[in-house]
């Protein structure tokens, strides 16, 4: 049993947050070289070529590897410089915003990338209101510093106009692209030189920006460079408050090149000293504090065949309060019935270990065999409470599935139900043929679907792409009698709760002045 003091020194130690950005702009790269420093991998290297024999370590699913993409969120654990560090690496890809936005709320902190020759991109606006809705703390890195790019001034106005945050520069780069020579750290006085050969030395320490061997080692002209921007900061630009990063108003912003290793390591201290560890979270009982004796948790996400050998199921816990021990009991809110939790285990991307004890802000592996839901809290007594339904996104694209070969329906029907279960796709069936439909939010995870069905479960799929937009969830005694079948189609979703397809914001729109008295909802 751990006592209140150790718990409260592990809880110090945490560090549990998502790396979020527009697909390309260093997402992934970053992430390796954080497990480079933590040292959990002798080599980085992310590749966009089939070809390659080196792949993202935090790509582990096979399609990952082939399209150069990271489909579905990855959990890192490692430790460095006596913190525990928990990463989420989370999809790019608009397609996988579902996935990447229960995640975001398993997190206390983001760090957000941008490359400097793109600025704010769009999948970046979308990812960043999601973080800044929720208040989570958010960190900047603008990446790709030696290769050419805006002005530094500029993006940051970028990021202030167009995400609504202000920024406060914790170093400053000595000039861009080809005359990038390094970063002035604003906080330490000290200038860190860049190496084209990525062997970053120890930041050298000056006395001040008038310092000769600074204009020794970067050329009179970029120091002067330095010199103006550094004062304009200073006089007009942002005061650094702690206050407004905890509550997600300000935002520390790095310079570096994650494909370097440039800055890198300065980001990461600077980080691990500036960013919260596990805070409260809101329940239906009230706030729950994570040094609480009571072990309490909730499950973001499920993924099915991480080890296809096994045809395994995992649920994802992310400890709130107290300390998960192994074999503990706790008691699942959703149906009132207890568990022994014998088997969690921690995780590098596809890699896992057993762990014997984790705390709050880490991220544990349950072996599901069906007991749990995206949504569920587990609570390490009778005393059971909630921290409340993950939000589900509407489905924007559809089809009708089958399999292509009749003997292949039981391990369809199987594919379909634990892939839906992940939440990457909703499943309905139509009301009077009981056809399977599948829901998305984007059109590549049709691909990403039909792909896992024949590599995980050896079933080809037939696809009949379907022309409906819009999904909303009716609440009527005789839906039957509200379908119009040139604007709109009933099914039922696994609950055998009705739903109404529309096939654009017409026939939505059409409906809605048709039937004012019949309430739609868009999420479940």
């Amino acid at each position: 049993m751990t006592n209140h003091k150790e718990l409260q020194e592990e809880i110090k130690k945490r560090r549990t947050f998502a790396i979020i950005s527009h697909p390309d702009a260093g997402k992934t790269t970053l992430t390796e070289k954080l497990l480079f420093l933590g040292g959990q991998i002798r080599s980085t290297g992310t590749v966009k070529s089939r070809k390659s024999a080196k792949y993202a370590t935090s790509d582990w699913m096979e399609i990952e590897k082939q399209r150069g993409i990271s489909v579905t969120s990855s959990v890192m654990n490692f430790n460095y410089k006596g913190h525990t560090i928990n990463i989420l690496d989370t999809p790019g890809h608009e397609d996988f915003s579902e996935d990447t936005y229960r995640t975001l709320l398993a997190v206390d902190s983001v760090v957000m990338i941008i490359d400097a020759a793109k600025g704010v991109e769009s999948q970046t606006k979308k990812l960043f209101k999601v973080v800044s809705e929720h208040g989570i703390p958010i960190f900047t890195f603008i990446n790709k510093m030696d290769r050419q790019g805006r002005e530094p001034l500029e993006l940051l106005e970028e990021i202030e106009d167009v995400l609504g945050i202000e920024s406060y520069p914790m170093n400053w780069p000595i000039g861009i692209g080809q005359s990038f020579q390094g970063v002035y750290d604003r906080h330490q006085k000290a200038v860190e030189f860049y190496d084209t050969e990525g062997d970053n030395k120890q930041a050298m320490q000056i006395s001040d920006l008038e310092d000769p061997v600074l204009k020794e080692k970067a050329g009179e002209d970029l120091v002067n460079q330095l010199q103006e921007d550094v004062l304009l900061l200073d006089e007009a630009g942002a005061t650094y408050s702690e206050e407004d990063l905890q509550s997600g108003k300000q935002t520390p912003v790095f310079f570096g090149s994650a494909i370097s290793s440039f800055g890198v390591p300065t980001f990461l201290n600077h980080f691990l000293d500036l960013a919260p560890s596990p805070a409260p979270r809101e329940s239906s009982e009230g706030e729950v504090k994570p040094d609480e004796e009571t072990f309490s948790g909730f499950i973001f996400k499920i993924q099915a065949n991480m080890n296809p050998a096994h045809r395994d199921r995992v649920a994802f816990l992310r400890i709130v309060s107290g300390t998960f021990e192994k074999g503990m009991e706790a008691w699942l809110e959703r149906t009132g019935k207890s568990l022994k939790l014998s088997q969690g285990q921690l995780f590098f991307a596809s890699s896992r270990g057993n762990v014997e004890k984790a705390y709050p802000g880490d991220i544990v592996g349950l072996y599901d065999s069906g007991t749990y839901q995206i949504g569920d809290t587990l609570v390490g007594s009778k005393n059971v409470y909630s921290f409340g339904a993950l939000p589900t996104f509407p489905p924007e694209h559809f089809a009708k599935v089958r399999a292509q070969k009749a003997m292949k329906q039981k391990h369809f029907y199987k594919g379909v139900q634990q892939l839906s279960e992940e939440g990457a796709i909703q499943v309905y069936r139509t009301a009077h043929w009981d056809e399977i439909v599948i829901g998305v939010v984007g059109r590549l995870q049709f691909e990403i679907f039909e792909y896992r069905m024949k590599g995980e479960y050896n079933v080809d799929i037939q696809f009949d792409t379907m022309p409906h937009q819009h999904a909303r969830w009716i609440e009527t005694d005789n839906p039957e009698d509200k379908v119009d079948s040139i604007r709109n189609m009933l099914v039922y979703d696994q609950l055998k709760r009705p739903v109404l397809l529309f096939q654009n914001d017409f026939a939505l729109r059409w409906f809605k002045d048709k039937n004012p008295d019949i309430p739609l909802r868009e999420s479940r």
